[in-house]
């Protein structure tokens, strides 16, 4: 008898764990702030319209200020923080990096990192920092995967047909067709190491993000609109399943 109490009370202990659980996703799903994460090809005009969608918001758009913040932050320089910006590492420091992330570390350890140990990790940081103090949109920086346990945050990924890609490189930076194609084709390739080794997704799939967009289509306006609307409706969407776990 004294069995069949004990088992019956486990588990009612354990449902009103996980309806406590419930109701607490529930309320994060309802509450939290909306971020915007931006990954985006060469030319593609990913910075530009994650400005766009910042404006249209009312929010701020971080880019290059991310790393600005980050350095305050943590007291390193900010020049070393340019050094290494989106810059892929060995795969041997990003198993260091990130079972120090998971396990914790205190201020000894972190004194002991090597540079580019810390500097991930101060950006981490800084991204989540961000995402709980105000809505905002990120450009970069593995965002989406700094933020991949907040439903409220909106994971896009930008391309670009290699035409207007091309296009828009020559202008910003006033160069010829084949130094516009190197820049492209270099830049997509740190991109790309940087994300795939910082994270456990695969940097312009589209299974890595919520949507994935070619900014040719629709031009820079249009796109940040598509964009918002998409985000509007994710978000209608979390709090009708927060609702649903009060």
């Amino acid at each position: 008898m004294f069995l069949y109490y004990l088992r019956f009370l486990c588990y009612n202990l354990i449902n009103e764990k996980n309806y406590i659980m419930c109701m607490l996703k529930g309320e994060d799903r309802m509450k939290g702030n909306l971020v915007i994460t931006i990954g985006r090809q060469c030319g593609s005009g990913g910075k530009m319209i994650g400005q766009k969608i910042a404006e249209k918001l009312g929010v701020k758009c971080y880019d290059k200020e991310l790393l600005t913040r980050a350095a305050k932050e943590s007291g390193l320089c900010e020049e070393l923080f340019e050094t290494h910006d989106e810059k892929p590492t060995s795969s041997f420091l990003y198993s260091l990096v990130m079972d120090t992330y998971s396990l914790g570390y205190t201020t000894s350890s972190y004194m002991d990192m090597p540079i580019n140990h810390k500097i991930f990790l101060a950006q981490f940081e800084t991204i989540k920092k961000l995402a709980k103090e105000e809505s905002c949109v990120i450009v970069g920086r593995c965002a989406d995967y700094a933020l991949a346990d907040d439903p409220n945050t909106v994971s896009v990924f930008i391309t670009g047909n290699d035409e207007d890609k091309l296009k828009s490189i020559k202008e910003l930076y006033n160069v010829d067709d084949a130094k516009a194609k190197d820049i492209m084709v270099k830049t997509d390739k740190k991109r790309s190491s940087y994300y795939n080794y910082y994270s456990s997704k695969k940097w312009g799939d589209s299974r890595s993000y919520d949507m994935c967009i070619n900014s040719s289509v629709l031009g820079p306006d249009a796109t940040a609109d598509m964009i918002i609307t998409f985000a509007k409706a994710k978000a209608a969407q979390n709090e009708e399943i927060g609702r649903a776990h009060v």
